[in-house]
């Protein structure tokens, strides 16, 4: 609290204030600067005394306000809070402390004076008169308001995370802090989560009371278009998917639909021998307006798509991983998980050394689940997978100065921000690398083996354990090398130091290794196509990566440049706008043209780029016309890859 008034108010505005705000303000001072020089108590293995109530109203769908109260049992002497820093799933110290407005903190109906850190600014210090037993808090989460922010609740839907409406109190492991959480919601609105509820009086619900870590990670999507679907009915642990669509017609599901979505959890739980769920909930949006998502939780995972996901199915086949690698994060990710990456609470900082096995392997087992389930045909696999392998072969110059293992980092470093050129920069490559990488794996666990063993027998090993447990196991990287040798011996330690922890790893070699090859042609396979088309899809751009080696999106812009490509030889920029090509107005299609008329002649492609307000023309040396990555078989070779994504009986 400061007593300095904004510098834009004017003289008289400042004469304005009362005597009697600045004596309120002097006392809330003077309470601050005995909490000053507090410093965050380190989380210690020991139950928080009493139960924190915890009240969110989330009704306000015109102006995206969540308004929160708590209230928290308290002995008297120094306390902090903390707003969750460090969230799982975004491996990264993002926690959205900005949104956070309008803090009081008050006892028996008395303002108590809070002050924030001096470094950490997710710390909030007051201290707790004595003869008081509980404290209420009281504060605003102010949700993204435009396109760029990302919606996170609208007229007819909203995705609500715990972590950005709730602080909890330092010095304790968060399993042992015992929340009481309830919600109100807009009239008439439905709701998935993986908590559970204990009473619903109106539009409010309260749950039954739990783990401040289960809290975190147990969120609510909730809708006025909502439907239910049992993804399980055939016994064991449900499976739910809890859809919320823009409008009505979005919900409804075709039989084949419905049977392929069932079947991706037939086949994960074949695959993993397992489940660590009471139950699971998809929570899935439908919509154009409510920003698109992908996390996972233990029991849960927060699904979000273009609102015509079953209406336009045939054209929609770059979505539909989705749901397969968030589902997979139960098993990779949320119950084993690398030992750096389990922390005590939200405040302590994760580490992200092992994501190439969180993250790749997840990617991995989410492209062939997805096959295996029949949400993707098998010819819709094979080209999904020449995209990642092409990238690999031709996309990631990066690779001369860092390795994967270092892209772990790139959360912390980069927090997902748009980068200028990233194939040198590159930007999380534990994912896609990680996923080439754990291909070879399999076809050399096959052919170890003679086929008798493969990928799946390490999955079920090592992520299997625990029927029926969802209390984290971690790992390090000698248990992955462990568990792998256990499939079939090999020094795989040293096979993924080769991949993940040096310059240049061989990363292709999973493609040849299960009996196909990458190839280029002029053509688009009918993926790349509704990869780079769709209008909503934030994916949508013209991918000219492979060739002149650069990607723009429908306007023109430069979205990026292929280090050391061709267009990055001629001087193209990232963030230029291509305004002609050959002398004409730039199309799609008239690029195209040119890049297909190079090929037979000597003359460059010539580039007219707008830039910093300027225009210039560039020339393309290029002539080896249209490139577009496709799979083909390699005969008198064992066919693994169909090995792979054949469904499990």
């Amino acid at each position: 609290m400061s007593l300095v008034l904004p510098a834009v108010l004017s003289i008289a505005a400042r004469r304005k204030f009362s005597r009697l705000a600045l004596a309120t303000a002097m006392v809330l001072v003077a309470g601050a600067a005995q909490a000053q020089g507090a410093k965050v108590p380190p989380p210690q293995d020991t139950p928080y005394a009493g139960t924190v109530n915890l009240r969110v109203d989330a009704s306000d769908t015109r102006q995206g306000i969540f308004r929160v109260h708590e209230t928290l049992p308290v002995k008297a002497g120094a306390l902090t809070l903390l707003y969750p820093q460090w969230i799982p799933g975004d491996h990264s110290p993002t926690g959205p402390v900005a949104m956070l407005a309008g803090l009081k903190i008050s006892a028996n109906g008395k303002p108590l004076a809070w002050k924030r850190d001096e470094y950490d600014v997710y710390a909030f210090h007051l201290d707790v008169p004595e003869g008081v037993s509980a404290i209420d808090v009281d504060f605003q989460y102010l949700s993204g308001r435009t396109e760029s922010q990302g919606f996170e609740i609208t007229d007819r839907m909203m995705d609500m995370e715990w972590s950005k409406v709730s602080l909890y109190p330092a010095g304790y492991y968060t399993r042992g802090i015992t929340f009481a959480p309830s919600v109100t919601l807009a009239h008439g609105w439905q709701f998935g989560t993986a908590l559970e509820t204990a009473s619903q009086s109106g539009d409010t619900t309260t749950f039954k009371p739990v783990a401040y870590d289960n809290l975190v990670d147990s969120p609510i999507y909730a809708g006025r278009y909502f439907k239910r679907v049992d993804l399980n009915p055939g016994g064991g642990a449900p499976v739910r998917l809890d859809i919320v669509a823009d409008e009505p017609k979005y919900l409804e599901m075709t039989p084949d639909q419905l049977k392929a979505h069932r079947e991706l959890v037939t086949q994960a739980v074949k695959l993993f021998g397992s489940h660590h769920y009471d139950h699971y909930d998809f929570l899935f949006s439908l919509s154009d307006q409510l920003g698109g998502n992908g996390t996972e939780h233990h029991q849960s995972s927060e699904d979000g798509l273009g609102a015509d996901y079953f209406t336009a199915w045939k054209e929609s086949a770059p979505d539909r991983d989705l749901l397969a690698h968030e589902y997979t994060h139960s098993w990779n990710g949320k119950f084993r998980r690398p030992a750096d990456l389990w922390t005590p609470n939200f405040n302590v900082p994760m580490g992200d050394s092992l994501l190439w096995v969180y993250e790749g392997q997840t990617q991995y087992w989410g492209f062939v689940l997805t096959a295996r389930a029949g949400l993707w045909s098998p010819q819709e696999f094979r080209d999904a997978l020449a995209m990642v392998a092409a990238n690999y072969e031709r996309n990631r110059e990066g690779f001369q100065w860092r390795t994967l293992e270092d892209t772990t980092n790139d959360p912390t470093a980069a927090r997902r921000s748009s980068l200028p050129y990233r194939s040198w920069q590159m930007s999380e490559d534990y994912y896609s690398g990680g996923q080439m990488m754990w291909l070879e794996v399999d076809a050399k666990l096959r052919a170890l083996t003679h086929d008798r063993k493969s990928l799946d027998d390490f999955a079920k090993a090592f992520f299997g354990i625990d029927d029926g447990s969802y209390v984290p196991r971690t790992y390090t990287f000698d248990d992955v090398a462990k568990a792998l040798d256990g499939v079939a011996p090999y020094d795989w330690a040293g096979f993924l130091r080769e991949r993940v922890a040096t310059l240049n790893p061989p990363l292709q070699n999973g493609i040849a290794a299960t009996g196909w090859k990458l190839v280029y042609t002029e053509q688009e396979s009918e993926y790349e196509k509704q990869y780079n088309s769709r209008p909503q899809s934030p994916r949508h751009l013209y991918n000219f990566a492979w060739s002149i080696g650069l990607t723009l999106n429908d306007q023109g812009q430069v979205n990026d440049v292929r280090w050391d490509g061709p267009a990055f030889k001629a001087g193209v920029s990232t963030g230029a706008t291509l305004v002609a090509v050959n002398g004409q107005a730039f199309s799609n299609d008239v690029l195209k043209d040119a890049i297909t008329a190079a090929k037979t002649g000597k003359a460059p492609i010539q580039l007219m780029l707008k830039y910093q307000g300027g225009f210039r023309t560039v020339a393309v040396d290029y002539h080896g016309g249209l490139q577009y990555p496709h799979l083909v078989r390699v005969e008198g070779t064992p066919d693994y890859l169909s090995e792979i994504i054949a469904p499990r009986k």
